[in-house]
């Protein structure tokens, strides 16, 4: 995408896999910024609010609740001097993921125990 060019609602929609509604939704929450419009009043959405929407569903994919992202967007909004208040924010967030993680892992050796104990039995059974 040229940094001059900007897309539309479908557009950004098929650029980064978020409905319609969802941008919608994310405008109203606070998490984007109110994008530039047409004199139509159709939203124009610029790169810089691409790489953001990127960012954005990122953090939603890691679990981070729309709370939180809220929270983190309108730390963003008032610029440099939150960058502390951002990276705190951030950080925690990564604390909780690796802790899930490491629970996660913790089930998965679990879950592969048992299938190892459950096609030991099945293989006993054949034997028989």
């Amino acid at each position: 995408m040229a940094a001059d060019e900007h897309l539309t609602v479908a557009q950004m929609s098929a650029v980064t896999g978020v409905s319609a509604h969802t941008l919608r939704y994310y405008e109203r929450a606070g998490l984007i910024q109110p994008v530039a419009r047409t004199a139509g009043n159709q939203r124009r959405y610029s790169a810089a609010d691409v790489t953001w929407l990127a960012f954005l569903i990122r953090l939603r994919e890691t679990g981070m609740p729309i709370a939180q992202m809220r929270d983190y967007a309108a730390l963003r909004a008032r610029g440099p001097v939150t960058t502390a208040q951002r990276l705190l924010l951030l950080e925690e967030h990564q604390a909780a993921l690796r802790a899930q993680i490491a629970a996660l892992r913790t089930h998965e050796k679990a879950l592969a125990e048992k299938i190892t104990t459950y096609r030991s039995d099945l293989a006993a059974l054949r034997e028989d």
